[in-house]
């Protein structure tokens, strides 16, 4: 069927989809507000949320609200399993943010058929919405929170220089990882511009998946992108100046290859260290390996969160495991993956596997 009356039919879906859309985003955001408001205590982000969702309202037509019919919607209750998933308010954010988001494009897309000036504000909602995120995600982060989830990680994704880098550190986030450091290979072609670009951009997928995200070395490019701490090796800046400058609430890691560094990064404030490399690995050329030996005197010594690093991936785990490490980082083992996905459903298991 074509014609006058064909064109009536498309208009009402139209309009029926908008008004369901604006639904949705005015609910989401709702959320938001409310979590700004009762548990940040943030005026200034409650503003920020409440005049996107009132933008919005004054553009929500009454008769998108008349096209309205719930009775003859045949996805109208249905739910999702990932919905019983959302363990903390991290989550919940996270989740609401995204279906704003998703209905603020649908919004874009067909607003442009039926209502260009709807479809403008839903664009340009939508890109302030991602930073809007970020900060109330960000406002929820205090040292204790951090902390407590830093405890909770026993996989750590180290990235390196790959092709993809965000889809592979997405597929990580999507299987599991809750923990993941931006390393950036010295290199004079790649700009600091390039890499606030892709730190940014890794940071935004960390605290939309509730996990943790710090910077190798950068102590500025952490505090730029809003990370939650930084890495730094026996040769970066000591972390008595990194926590001079991050302040109290952001995490501190620190590599260590021997007992007095482990020692000597306790002593530091440190919040958790790193132990290693167990194994010859090309990511640290030229560093001799410290083998099992220490990672089982780290285990009976350290008092912080430790991970085992170097060269380890699912076919060595049991032995590193077996030495006293329940927590190992890893580099390679996921970055250079054939399915990254599967490489973290792999070494969560042996993870949680019996030593």
């Amino acid at each position: 069927m074509s014609g006058p009356g064909q064109g009536a039919v498309e208009r009402a879906a139209i309009e029926r989809l908008l008004d369901a859309n604006l639904d949705r985003a005015r609910e989401g955001l709702r959320v938001l507000e409310d979590w700004a408001r009762f548990a940040l205590d943030r005026p200034d982000l409650v503003a920020r949320t409440k005049d996107l969702r009132q933008r919005l309202g004054r553009l929500h037509r009454s008769s998108y609200k008349l096209a309205r019919h719930t009775a003859s919607d045949p996805a109208a209750g249905l739910a999702h399993p990932a919905q019983a998933e959302r363990h903390d308010a991290a989550a919940v954010l996270a989740a609401n943010a995204g279906r704003v988001q998703e209905a603020l494009r649908v919004l874009e897309e067909f607003g442009r058929l039926e209502d260009p000036e709807l479809a403008a504000e839903a664009a340009t909602i939508r890109y302030a919405l991602y930073d809007l995120e970020v900060d109330l995600l960000q406002a929820g982060r205090d040292g204790d929170g951090r902390r407590a989830l830093l405890r909770r990680c026993h996989l750590y994704l180290v990235t390196s220089p790959v092709n993809g880098l965000e889809a592979v550190v997405a597929a990580a986030l999507a299987a599991g990882v809750r923990l993941v450091q931006y390393r950036a290979k010295p290199d004079p072609d790649l700009e600091d511009r390039h890499r606030f670009e892709q730190a940014s951009a890794l940071r935004q997928l960390c605290h939309r998946h509730g996990a943790l995200f710090l910077v190798n070395d950068r102590i500025d490019l952490a505090l730029a992108v809003g990370a939650d701490g930084v890495h730094l090796g026996q040769g970066d800046l000591p972390p008595a100046v990194a926590r001079r400058l991050l302040g109290p609430d952001r995490l501190i890691g620190r590599s260590t290859h021997r007992i007095e560094d482990l020692r000597q990064a306790v002593a530091d404030g440190c919040d958790y260290v790193g132990v290693g490399p167990v194994n010859a690995t090309p990511t640290k050329p030229g560093r001799e390996p410290v083998g099992l030996a220490y990672v089982t005197q780290a285990t009976a010594e350290c008092p912080l969160p430790f991970f085992a690093i170097g060269g380890i991936d699912a076919g060595n785990l049991a032995a590193v495991r077996s030495a006293g490490a329940d927590r190992v980082a890893v580099v390679r083992a996921i970055t250079a993956a054939a399915d990254p996905g599967a490489a973290v459903a792999a070494l969560l298991a042996g993870l949680e596997a019996e030593a």
